[in-house]
């Protein structure tokens, strides 16, 4: 099921808050017991034979985690523990990856291995993640609360459970515990819809309109020129920001609705100065994943800079073979990979020179723009289904294939124009980019990614003061809506709601 449905918005969801409020009156137990079913339900929606794989793993990793704790600091412990991520990764490695690797065998060494053509079950990366980070955390003794409703429902529950965020046990458990979830909090309610329809909005009204531009440039085989090239790729690129980012919002909104406040994921990552800040921005929950069971594991960057280069590498590889079982995704992994130790590079670079001086807005402009380039140029891989063909976008991008522009842009023009086709730009009919929407919708998102507050921000600036965060922040779930933000909310509702004309699935939702 999908949040952006009529299914989830007519029928699921509000059958879903009424019984978990009208249970909570009889038995807390009872009410995290129906989300846990209806959570259940929502992913059944999809393939109702994948929940007996889903409960199968929950059921393994619970009373595994249970084992690892009473046998902790043991080596018995530790085998257990092995047990359980090889169990875990064996299990995602055969539904995400079996075909991946038979065809790359095939490939490299003249293999005969059939290909199985497995469905894959979605979410398997988040909850098989979600519950690796359980086993670790119940062998470091960082998970405390072992009650099976409650970890059944922390694995499957539904905001989280198709594209994260991916979870930890301590974050989560706690919160199931607490008496104040299960009572009607208008306060939660009203941010968590206003959070929801606003990410609602940027996945309707945005993401799914904008993607009609890019899905042209990467699935035709006609050669592209330079501006078609790079229009596709930017499109794609704001695409995948305002799906993700809307999926997120919807997220975290639909949690607050019980009053559960799931990790932010989404922090602006396009106004990042560098891939450092990306990673900071950009999937959150997974970056602190990899970097916390595996980056570390490996040894961080505590064994000198080539060793840390080294697990930058490795940690990168895996992150882009995280998102899906191709080569191209790799190859996105890779060159973030790359990115990164040039980054590492250069701080380091910088601080031997005693280059410390802040070169002010123009400065933080130049790597808005140089850190944003490159991510362009990372996600032509992460979009294209083959190499051949992200290789031949990036070669229109590059110029290779010369560049054109629609005719009516040479009369506007004038001398320019004149000029412009003396140096070899083409102005012809059949142009596909600058026919006017696909320009204003690239102008509108970009205003949008740099120049206006991201849904974190906009909550927490116009709320009265309710609280602080240990870092002196105010918690942007404590927001107040006053009347005019209830008509802007109801404003982004509709809109949203009326462009549900085709059910889009989310990008994250394939991996």
């Amino acid at each position: 099921m999908l949040f952006n449905s009529y299914p989830f918005l007519c029928v699921f969801l509000p059958v879903v808050l009424a019984g978990f409020f009208l249970l909570a009156r009889a038995s807390h137990a009872l009410a995290a017991g129906w989300l846990a079913v209806v959570s259940l339900v929502f992913y059944g929606w999809w393939n109702p034979v994948y929940v007996a794989l889903l409960l199968g793993s929950i059921v393994f990793n619970f009373q595994t985690g249970l084992a690892i704790v009473r046998r902790t600091g043991t080596p018995a412990g530790k085998r257990l523990l092995v047990f359980g991520l090889a169990a875990n990764l064996l299990l995602l490695g055969w539904f995400k990856y079996a075909d991946f690797f038979a065809a790359t065998l095939n490939h490299a060494a003249g293999a005969d291995l059939p290909l199985l053509h497995i469905v894959l079950p979605l979410g398997i990366s988040f909850f098989t993640f979600t519950q690796i980070a359980f086993l670790v955390d119940a062998w470091q003794g960082k998970a405390a609360e072992y009650r099976f409703t409650h970890y059944c429902l922390f694995v499957t529950y539904f905001p989280h459970l198709i594209a994260g965020p991916i979870l930890h046990h301590a974050e989560m458990m706690p919160q199931f515990a607490r008496r104040d979830i299960y009572r009607w909090d208008w306060q939660s309610v009203a941010t968590g819809f206003t959070l929801f329809f606003i990410g609602l909005f940027k996945k309707t009204v945005i993401a799914d309109n904008i993607a009609v531009y890019a899905r042209p440039v990467f699935d035709t085989a006609d050669a592209l020129t330079l501006v078609d090239a790079w229009g596709g790729a930017l499109a794609y690129t704001f695409q995948l920001y305002f799906d993700f980012s809307g999926y997120t919002d919807m997220a975290l909104g639909l949690s607050l609705l019980f009053g559960v406040r799931l990790p932010l994921n989404f922090d602006s990552p396009y106004k990042a100065t560098s891939i450092i800040d990306f990673w900071r921005r950009w999937h959150m929950t997974l970056s602190r994943f990899l970097r916390d069971y595996l980056y570390i594991p490996l040894g961080g960057g505590r064994r000198g800079p080539a060793r840390r280069y080294v697990n930058l590498t490795v940690t990168m590889l895996l992150g882009g073979l995280w998102h899906g079982a191709n080569w191209t995704f790799v190859v996105w992994g890779a060159l973030h990979g790359f990115y990164l130790l040039v980054n590492h590079a250069w701080r380091e670079l910088r601080q031997r020179l005693g280059w410390t001086r802040s070169y002010g807005r123009p400065g933080a402009f130049m790597a808005v723009l140089l850190t944003f380039t490159a991510t362009v140029v990372a996600w032509v891989f992460f979009r294209a289904e083959t190499m051949d063909r992200a290789l031949a976008i990036l070669h229109a991008m590059a110029g290779a294939n010369g560049v054109t522009l629609p005719y009516r842009w040479f009369e506007k023009l004038g001398t320019l124009g004149s000029w412009l086709a003396g140096q070899g730009v083409r102005f012809e009919n059949t142009a596909t980019f600058g026919g006017g929407a696909q320009l204003n919708w690239l102008i509108l998102c970009a205003l949008i990614v740099w120049l206006a507050p991201n849904s974190q921000q906009v909550l927490r600036a116009f709320r009265p003061a309710l609280g602080v965060e240990p870092d002196g922040t105010q918690p942007w779930w404590q927001w107040r809506p006053a009347l005019p933000w209830l008509a802007a909310t109801t404003i982004a509702a509709v809109l949203a709601v009326l462009s549900l004309t085709e059910v889009s699935e989310f990008i994250y939702f394939q991996f």
